[in-house]
This record gives C-alpha cells, structure tokens and sequence, in this order.
C-alpha cells in the first residue's frame, strides 16, 4: 500500500479508492472576504490572510451541493491553506458541518502556484486509485488546469482572483 501523505487528512478513516470529487475551501465553501484586504497591494500578508480563517462564513448552496452528492462519492477538499493553519482549518468545518472525506493542504516549504500544487495532489490522488470526477474552484488557473487534466469542472466566481 502506498503511505498517505503527511500533509492529507481524512476525517474518519481511508475511503476505498473510485470516484471522488475535488472541492476548494477560500471563495467556494469559506467566505474570505473579510479577510481580503491582507492581499492588498503592495504587499500581500499571507500569514495574516491565513490567520484569521476562523472567522469565515460558509456558502451555503456550496454545502448543500456537497450534502446532495452521492454517498458513495469521496469528498476532498484540496486547498492552497498552509497545514500551519490545519487546526483552524478543521474547527471551522466541524463548526460549519461540512461534508467532506479528504482534506488536503499545502506542506509547509511548497511555494509552487496553487496550479501546480493542486496538479500535484491529483496526481497523487489519482495514483492512489481515486478518480476525480469532478473539481470546484474559484481560480481560473485551477479551472484550466483541471479541465486540461481531463476532469469536468465548475467555476465560481468568488471575486478573489483576476481572470
């Protein structure tokens, strides 16, 4: 069996690989506005951008979506967080009840694009025996890059990212 990255956390125990979906938190679950002035120009704050996760509200209709899903679907929520903010991270989806399988954040010392590192992660996933039948993003980069891979997507538009 090939190990599970360090940096991926399942909510309960390893779902059987097959079909999962793949779905980003900032501006498609979370509601980060209140936290958007941190990448402000000229300098972008990440850290404190990313500290004050906590306090983000949740899109609705984006839950609900993911309650509707199959059950048999694996949910992974794939983001560009930080793992330093995993904690947080879970609190505010136990908070918000968010139905998820997989949460998958970026390792400390990755600073590649959200791009590469989310082609990376599907790599893995799909190296793993699980199928990404679907992904939900905000960014179009990640939109493109998963519709290159060959996986159907949904854009959202969050107001986040230029495009």
């Amino acid at each position: 069996m090939i190990a599970i990255p360090r940096h991926w956390h399942w909510r309960q125990k390893a779902n059987q690989p097959g079909d999962c979906a793949i779905v980003d938190i900032d501006g498609v679950l979370a509601d980060a506005e209140h936290r958007q002035h941190y990448l402000d120009p000229p300098w972008r704050d990440w850290d404190g951008f990313f500290a004050e996760c906590g306090g983000d509200g949740v899109f609705e209709e984006t839950k609900t979506l993911l309650e509707l899903m199959d059950s048999t679907l694996t949910i992974v929520l794939l983001t560009s967080r930080p793992t330093w903010i995993q904690k947080a991270t879970l609190d505010w989806l136990s908070r918000h009840e968010i139905r998820y399988d997989l949460l998958i954040m970026r390792p400390l010392g990755d600073f590649q694009p959200s791009p590469g590192f989310k082609r990376d992660e599907t790599d893995g996933l799909r190296h793993r025996g699980y199928v990404p039948v679907l992904a939900i993003d905000d960014d179009m980069r990640n939109v493109r890059m998963y519709k290159n891979e060959g996986i159907p997507t949904i854009f959202l538009d969050s107001g986040y990212h230029p495009h």
